[in-house]
C-alpha cells in the first residue's frame, strides 16, 4: 500500500510536534517554508522530522509540491496559514479556503469581521503612522482616557505588545513596532492599535473536521505587566463545568464559524469582560504551549494527536469528538519563569534542573537557554528563560510545585553580566528535559 503524505507549511514551535502525531497513522510529512528565510526569534523547523523541505517561490514548488500527491496541507503556525489555504485549495483538497484566509492569522482582519458579524471583540484601528493611532484613540468612543493596546498586526508571544495610557506611550510602542520585523520575520509596515479589554484572558484550543468542533481545553492566562508590557506567567487548566467555560465554548463555537476555521486545530484567546467574552485573537494552528504528553495526563489527548486524527481518520474524529468539549483528568499548569537579570549564559546548572524536576507535580522543563545565549529581562514571553509543565491530583501539590518552581528558576543560570555579547539568540531552542517533547516560546 502506498505511504500517505501531507504537507506542514511553516512547521514553527509546536509544529514539530505534527510528524510523530501523523507517523502514528503510517503518513510522512513534507515540510514547505513559506519565506526563503527561517526566522530564528521562535523554535524553527526540525527538517529532519520530514521528509523533504520545499522552499516556495510559486509554480516551481507547487510541482514538486503535488509530485507527493500530499492528502492534505496544513499549516504549523500563523506564518503559514495563508499558503496551507492556498495550496490546499489549489490542490482540491481539504480546506478553509482563502476567502477568509486573513482572519485566521491578521490580527486586524480577525476584528474587522467579527465586528462586521456583530460578534463582541475589541475596537481597532490600524496605521504606518503613529500620529494616526493617536488620533484614532482621541476619536474612539470608548474615551480618550481609557487605555489602549499597541501591537504588531501580525506575531505570537507577546511581541511587542504594550499597555498603553499615554499619547507619548502610544507614540514610543508604534516605533518599536515598527523598528523590527515579527517573530516570523516579516517586516512590520503598519501598527495595530485596539481598545484595552477589561476582564480576565483564556486560552481556547479546538479541532475541527467538516465544521465540526471538538474543545480540547480552555485555560486561564494569569500576566503582569511589566514597563507596559503584558508578561506571562502561568496557564491554568479549568474544568469545561467551570464558569466561565461555558460562555467561552457558546462564543468560541460562534468564531470559528466567523473566520471559516472548518478543518484542523485553533488557537483562541478570548478575554471576559462585563458584556461578555470578547475576542483577543485567533490563529488556525496548535496551542504553542502545547505539551503532548502534559495533555495526555490532564486531559487524555493532546492537540497534535486530534489533528492528525481528523485529516487521517476524518470518520473517526467526527464519531469519538466533534461536537464535544473535553474532560479534566487533573488539574495542571504550565508555568513560564520571568527574570530581572541580563548578560550572557556561561552555565546551565544541571543540579538546578534536577531539584525542578524532583517535584512531585513537575511533569517536564524546557530549558531555553543554553551557554552563548544572552539573558535578558523578561518582558514577553520569548524573553521568559524557563518553561514548566505541572500537573497533580491534589491542587495543594501542584500550587507548592508552582511556586517553588519560581524560586528555583534563577538558579538554573550562571551569567556574566558584564558580557553582552552573545553567540545565540535566546528565544525558545533550548533543551527540553521531562517525560515527553516539548517546544520553545511562541503561544
Amino acid at each position: 500500500m502506498p505511504t500517505t503524505t501531507g504537507v506542514v507549511v511553516d512547521a514553527y514551535t509546536t509544529g514539530n510536534l505534527l510528524p510523530a502525531a501523523f507517523a502514528e497513522h503510517g503518513v510522512r510529512l513534507v515540510h514547505v517554508q513559506a519565506r526563503e528565510r527561517v526566522s530564528t526569534a521562535l523554535l524553527g523547523p526540525d527538517l529532519d522530522r520530514f521528509t523533504e523541505n520545499v522552499v516556495y517561490d510559486g509554480r516551481p514548488a507547487l510541482d514538486r509540491i503535488r509530485a507527493h500527491a500530499p492528502a492534505f496541507v496544513i499549516a504549523g503556525q500563523d506564518s503559514g496559514v495563508a499558503l496551507a489555504d492556498r495550496l490546499s485549495e489549489l490542490l482540491g483538497l481539504p480546506t478553509n479556503g482563502t476567502a477568509l484566509s486573513a482572519a485566521r492569522w491578521d490580527k486586524y482582519a480577525i476584528g474587522e469581521r467579527l465586528r462586521g458579524l456583530g460578534i463582541h471583540c475589541a475596537r481597532q484601528f490600524k496605521s504606518a503612522d503613529p500620529a494616526d493611532l493617536v488620533r484614532w484613540r482621541k476619536e474612539d468612543p470608548g474615551g480618550a482616557d481609557r487605555p489602549v493596546v499597541v501591537k504588531p498586526v501580525s506575531s505570537a508571544g507577546t511581541d511587542r505588545v504594550h499597555v498603553c495610557r499615554t499619547d507619548a506611550e502610544i507614540e514610543a510602542a508604534a516605533a518599536a513596532v515598527l523598528a523590527g520585523p515579527d517573530v516570523y520575520g516579516k517586516p512590520n509596515t503598519e501598527v495595530l492599535v485596539q481598545s484595552y479589554l477589561e476582564g480576565t484572558e483564556y486560552i481556547v484550543d479546538t479541532v475541527s473536521r467538516d465544521g465540526r468542533h471538538f474543545v480540547c481545553g480552555v485555560w486561564r492566562y494569569h500576566k503582569r505587566l511589566v514597563g507596559g508590557r503584558p508578561v506571562y506567567d502561568r496557564d491554568v487548566l479549568l474544568d469545561p463545568g467551570e464558569p466561565p467555560v461555558p460562555a467561552l465554548l457558546d462564543y468560541i463555537a460562534t468564531v470559528l464559524d466567523a473566520v471559516g476555521i472548518r478543518h484542523g486545530s485553533a488557537h483562541a484567546e478570548v478575554i471576559v469582560t462585563p458584556e461578555g467574552p470578547a475576542l483577543v485573537e485567533i490563529g488556525a494552528r496548535m496551542n504553542g504551549n502545547m505539551h503532548p504528553g502534559l495533555h495526555r495526563r490532564c486531559l487524555g489527548h493532546d492537540q497534535a494527536a486530534l489533528t492528525a486524527l481528523a485529516y487521517v481518520r476524518p470518520r473517526e474524529f467526527l464519531d469519538r469528538w466533534a461536537g464535544r468539549v473535553y474532560t479534566r483528568l487533573a488539574p495542571a499548569v504550565v508555568c513560564n519563569t520571568a527574570t530581572e537579570r541580563s548578560g550572557l549564559v556561561t552555565r546551565v546548572d544541571g543540579a538546578a534542573v534536577r531539584r525542578i524536576e524532583a517535584l512531585p507535580a513537575v511533569h517536564a522543563v524546557t530549558v531555553k537557554l543554553a551557554p552563548g545565549d544572552r539573558m535578558r529581562p523578561t518582558t514577553d514571553l520569548l524573553s521568559s528563560p524557563l518553561r514548566v509543565f505541572l500537573t497533580h491530583r491534589d491542587q495543594a501539590v501542584l500550587d507548592a510545585g508552582t511556586r517553588t518552581v519560581r524560586e528555583l528558576a534563577d538558579a538554573v543560570y550562571e551569567t556574566d553580566p558584564a558580557n553582552g555579547t552573545a553567540n545565540g539568540t535566546g528565544t525558545g531552542t533550548g533543551a527540553v528535559t521531562g517525560t515527553a517533547t516539548g517546544t520553545g516560546a511562541g503561544a
